[in-house]
């Protein structure tokens, strides 16, 4: 039976990443510091080329792709863009800590958004909408091996919801321009919904010096 493999990857920093700040739907660019770290990762790590990237429509997604999968096809999905945070939006913790809603939010929970927000089970639909996207295009055009460039909380939903062996949101936290790869067929998702994680991406290996003696 085929196999479908995708990558998630994570998009580089923006300066609110770097201040600290809730960052959803606020359409930043990379910052130059992130920019930079995604092109030292390069230098880094092997990312093997995949024949089609997905992204969020969000600059500091496309710019990622840009950098890290250049020349590629490239379809926007409105639906992997990040948690809308609401009146949350661009603030830190310690802007928000005396909040009653605040502390309300960060109890958790599937339904309790940030005021004028967008809850965990209005995100884990819009994952499961752009899941159901990628696999049924992967099916028609004949692809086995995809990217997906968009935001942390969106993949820590995917991986933690759809994917096993079952884990928490927080055993998928990843940094900037890295993920996890994923593996699924036809009747895994038809049947049960859900994709086999299969390790991280980009790949990291260990780099082994060469002893081998050349002839004399």
């Amino acid at each position: 039976m085929k196999g479908y493999r995708i990558v998630f990857f994570r998009h580089g920093m923006t300066q609110a990443n770097e201040d600290g700040r809730y960052i959803g739907t606020t359409d930043l660019p990379l910052s130059s510091k992130g920019a930079q770290k995604l092109y030292d990762k390069l230098e880094e790590f092997e990312y093997p080329p995949v024949q089609k990237i997905y992204t969020s429509p969000l600059k500091r997604c496309i710019q990622t792709v840009n950098i890290l999968q250049p020349n590629r096809l490239v379809a926007e999905l409105p639906q992997l863009r990040e948690m809308d945070f609401g009146e949350f939006e661009n603030k830190t913790a310690d802007e928000l800590m005396e909040l009653e809603e605040y502390k309300e939010f960060i109890k958790g929970g599937l339904d309790n958004p940030p005021p004028k927000g967008e809850s965990v089970r209005d995100v884990m639909n819009r994952c499961y909408e752009a899941l159901n996207i990628i696999i049924s295009d992967m099916m028609y055009e004949g692809l086995t091996y995809v990217g997906v460039c968009t935001h942390s909380g969106i993949i820590m939903n995917i991986m933690s919801g759809f994917g096993v062996p079952k884990g928490r949101p927080i055993d998928y936290v990843c940094d900037f321009g890295e993920g996890f790869e994923i593996m699924v067929t036809a009747a895994m998702w038809q049947r049960s919904e859900a994709f086999e994680v299969i390790g991280s991406y980009p790949p990291k290996y260990e780099v082994q010096e060469d002893y081998t003696l050349k002839d004399l």
